[in-house]
């Protein structure tokens, strides 16, 4: 790096197999709209999920294109519903555990892990790092870094709680994926957001994602 030059310090963003892509979507558009550096693992399970939930193969050779349609759609499946540079986007496949964000020399803010299915949480709690996801997740929680979990399953038995305990002991932060419908939601998408916003509210990322507690009743019935 030469002198003067910015260290790029991009957020890691982990997408598991659990249902959700929406979510994973609203998060990317929302940080590179603050101008946030990304670096992405979509996992082996989470493609399966994304090719049933939209109809899109997501493939290493072409994920600059895969990622541009991906996250023009809306949460209705809508193509063209948002305009998306990805450039600021890097790309590691889950398989490549000699990857940056295997190492905790490599530079991050930390990881965003949405959705998380409990196969996931299972994995990162229990430091198994079976692959690049889990993997990174470990990385950050032992370097100090922000991790955050927007866990995606419901009911949650006994094991899987005891595993989020097991996060937020280590300093992790678990966000559940649970829309609020205070802030006057009127589509799908609107609910998606609120959850990303959450997520980012977490990481400490600013966005105009929903519309925030005032303190005043009736705010979900407004409509501006």
């Amino acid at each position: 790096m030469n002198a003067g030059e910015t260290e790029r310090r991009p957020w890691i963003v982990g997408v598991s197999g659990a249902s959700g892509t929406p979510y994973a979507a609203a998060v990317l558009r929302a940080l590179l709209a603050a101008g946030e550096s990304v670096d992405l693992v979509v996992s082996r399970a989470s493609r399966l999920t994304l090719l049933d939930e939209t109809g899109i193969s997501f493939r290493d050779a072409h994920w600059q294109d895969d990622l541009r349609e991906w996250l023009g759609r809306g949460a209705d499946g809508k193509p063209g519903t948002f305009a998306v540079d990805v450039d600021a986007v890097r790309h590691w496949s889950a398989g490549d555990l000699a990857a940056g964000p295997s190492s905790g020399s490599y530079p991050s803010k930390g990881m965003l892990i949405v959705p998380a299915s409990t196969a996931c949480v299972a994995g990162v709690a229990l430091g198994l790092s079976k692959d690049l996801l889990q993997r990174a997740a470990s990385v950050v929680l032992k370097e100090r870094r922000k991790l955050v979990v927007a866990v995606r399953e419901t009911p949650l038995n006994g094991q899987t709680l005891r595993h989020l305990v097991t996060l937020d002991d280590a300093g992790a932060t678990v966000l559940p994926a649970s829309p609020a419908f205070y802030a006057g939601a009127t589509h799908i998408q609107d609910l998606v957001d609120f959850v990303a916003g959450r997520v980012l509210d977490a990481a400490g990322v600013g966005h105009t994602l929903y519309r925030r507690w005032e303190g005043e009743l009736g705010g979900g019935s407004r409509t501006t």
